[in-house]
């Protein structure tokens, strides 16, 4: 029996939740809300409502229980258990993280010298973890002597971690612990005591303010270096590749950008300003010998150039000259920096680019990939001195692989790629990627994968992913999960919309704020794409998204709602106007530059024309299955729970509506390497019930 047979012919009754409405007025406009209640995350009444979803969940999945647990076998069964990463060396030691039989976290090591020496454990995550519900390292960061980690912990799922110390030398921790810290953004100075870090406010749990901390001293007494005033920046805070400068990074989402910095080898010095903000001004900086290259948005660079100056005038951006000229075609994502090479990584047509440019000669050359459809990245390159660009690579039927590439000679060797247990084979495997016209003339890349043999006569099911905010560049990349839908049959469709950044800046441009629509528009014109050239039945469409991609599903099934099979909304933004008014709630302040300040009738009225709760009507809706977490520091659990709770009391069909909250996790879902694989199993095994494939 399906689900869905399940569901209708069992007599099983779905959850319902108490109606308390809340007036909500706003330039003069009242909505009404239902179930604005449900944000009382302490309240016995709510928790009552989540787990009866749960368990309702759990009734109607039953029938496809052994599927689910087929799946989950199947992923695991694809993932070398004892693995590690390629060395990276950094200093005096090679650095490398690795998994060890039946552990669900990566064990952090190192050797000195060579990889031969003896192997010294920094972090074991598995011991660390061991009988907590949710765990996550955020990062940690070394001294320049070697001997003592930092190290942050998260056994919440908030995002606040608390910062530990470690001596290498005898594995003792020191007394010192530092709370509510921003996961990763941490720094030692040159003196191997002086501590930065960031802490969050525990309200909007925005990273706010740089403290200084002398390791061995009371945290008490540390000392607030710098606090962010406006709390539509993010900051970050990191040691720089030249180890000259600590650096302070504020950026106010795709609008400004300040970097404040301090000389490491002066702790107690003041942080000082490379260039002031400026609306409308985007940089990046980095530091070598005794000058900055700097990537810049000034005087209409919309998708960057690379420009430098020296130390002494880097505020005087009269004193910046032109390394790359902007181009209207290519976007700058990044660049690396050798002593006698740049390395450039660029997007053009939405597919990456690693160019290689002699410092000395000026002569340059690309690195051909071959593949109409993948995603290279520059990786870690932590020395200056070295002919050797090490990179990563992967495509939707390459699995991960990490090369060293000798920029004189132009070869390269493949250090390492992900291992795929089983029968895994890249030849039996077909990747495309086409252009999809859509509405307003723009044309959009999809990338698509399929197993040899599948048909493309209009009668196979297809999974369409896509993401379409942030300026995120969603790339086509591999997956050893996705083999279980491929396997079956599946066709894998990843929409590469506006709101993204694969076709350069304007493409973000054009699908944020009040052109918000088009990134909809173009996710449902690509799926009608994908029917009428046969790559799917149009009975067996699916589409997958999560948090700002979650919504991206809301608005398609409230705008197009007969073209989708199933629906997966997982950790989905829904209640945008209601969330975007509240600036107590983490995040809203940032965002306003991504979807407008509702408190602008301008923005409200446009915000109101998508928002996916706001617009829930009294029609069909397609099968549709929802996540959340309850600890979720991006989206808050009662955002996707109150959108169930409406459409249950709306939908005029007798589709599934299901929701699934993890009560011990936040937005990343179950921690560890394999618990996580137990949700993917569940959002395929929805997919795979509905397709009617019942293997």
């Amino acid at each position: 029996m399906s689900i869905l047979q399940t569901m209708n012919n069992t007599g099983l009754t779905a959850p319902t939740v108490e109606i308390k409405p809340k007036e909500i007025i706003t330039h003069d406009h009242i909505r009404i809300d239902n179930y604005y209640w449900l944000n009382e995350r302490e309240n016995a009444d709510v928790i009552s409502y989540l787990n009866a979803e749960n368990s309702y969940l759990d009734a109607v999945m039953s029938p496809v229980k052994p599927l689910q647990e087929k799946l989950f076998q199947e992923m695991k069964s694809r993932i070398k258990e004892n693995d590690e990463s390629v060395p990276v060396k950094d200093g005096n030691y090679f650095y490398y993280a690795k998994f060890v039989e039946g552990g669900e976290y990566p064990v952090y090591c190192r050797k000195k010298s060579h990889l031969d020496a003896t192997e010294e454990i920094l972090l074991d995550g598995n011991k660390l973890g061991k009988g907590k519900k949710y765990f996550s390292i955020g990062g940690y960061e070394i001294t320049d002597d070697d001997s003592i980690i930092a190290y942050g912990i998260d056994t919440v799922s908030r995002r606040n971690y608390t910062v530990c110390f470690k001596d290498l030398k005898t594995g003792k921790l020191y007394k010192d612990k530092i709370k509510n810290t921003e996961g990763g953004s941490y720094a030692w100075a040159a003196d191997n005591k002086t501590f930065f870090y960031i802490v969050r406010d525990q309200q909007t749990l925005l990273g706010y303010q740089v403290w200084r901390h002398t390791l061995g001293t009371d945290v008490k007494t540390d000392v607030l270096i710098y606090e962010e005033k406006d709390n539509q920046f993010y900051m970050g805070l990191y040691r720089m590749k030249s180890k000259k400068y600590i650096a302070i990074g504020c950026d106010h989402n795709g609008i400004s950008t300040e970097y404040q910095l301090l000389d490491a080898s002066n702790p107690m010095d003041e942080f000082r300003t490379f260039l002031p903000r400026e609306h409308g001004h985007e940089y990046n900086i980095e530091h070598f010998e005794d000058k900055f290259y700097i990537r810049t948005n000034s005087n209409d660079a919309f998708n960057f150039k690379l420009m430098q100056v020296s130390e002494m005038n880097m505020s005087e951006k009269s004193q910046w000259k032109t390394v790359i000229e902007h181009r209207a075609d290519v976007y700058l994502e990044g660049i690396e920096v050798f002593r006698n090479h740049l390395v450039i990584q660029e997007k053009n047509q939405g597919l990456s680019q690693l160019r290689i440019i002699n410092q000395s000669t000026k002569d340059e050359h690309y690195l051909n990939f071959g593949e109409p459809a993948y995603d290279a990245n520059i990786g870690s390159n932590p020395n200056f001195d070295t002919e050797i660009l090490r990179y990563s690579y992967t495509s939707l039927t390459t699995p991960n692989s990490t090369f060293d590439y000798d920029m004189n000679t132009q070869t390269k060797e493949l250090k390492k790629q992900q291992i795929v247990l089983g029968d895994f084979n890249k030849e039996n495997y077909v990747s495309e990627r086409v252009f999809v016209s859509v509405r307003d003339g723009a044309k959009v890349p999809v990338s698509i994968v399929y197993k040899k043999g599948t048909k493309l006569d209009g009668t196979a099911p297809l999974l369409q992913y896509s993401y379409g905010s942030y300026g995120y560049s969603t790339d086509a990349t591999f997956s050893s999960n996705r083999l279980s839908l491929l396997d079956r049959g599946f066709v894998y469709a990843i929409a590469h919309i506006r709101g993204g950044q694969e076709m350069g800046r304007e493409w973000y441009d054009n699908g944020k704020m009040f052109k918000k629509m088009n990134t909809f528009y173009d996710f449902i014109d690509c799926s009608d794409f994908l029917i009428k050239n046969k790559y799917c039945d149009s009975n067996k469409l699916f589409a997958l998204g999560g948090s700002a991609g979650g919504l991206l599903m809301g608005a398609i099934i409230n705008l197009r709602p007969d073209l989708y099979r199933g629906v997966v909304a997982a950790v989905p933004f829904v209640d945008v106007v209601t969330t975007m008014l509240d600036e107590t709630i983490p995040l809203t302040t940032g965002e306003f530059e991504e979807w407008g300040n509702p408190k602008n009738v301008d923005s409200y009225e446009y915000m109101l024309k998508y928002s996916p709760y706001d617009n829930v009507e009294k029609k069909a809706y397609p099968n549709l299955l929802v996540t959340t977490g309850l600890h979720d520091s991006q989206v808050q659990y009662f955002e996707p729970a109150k959108w169930v709770a409406k459409l249950r009391t709306m939908k005029t069909d007798s589709n599934l509506l299901l929701m699934h909250t993890n009560m011990e996790a936040g937005h990343g879902g179950a921690s560890g390497r394999f618990a996580s694989l137990k949700d993917v199993a569940l959002q395929y095994a929805f997919i795979i019930d509905l397709a009617g494939i019942f293997n």
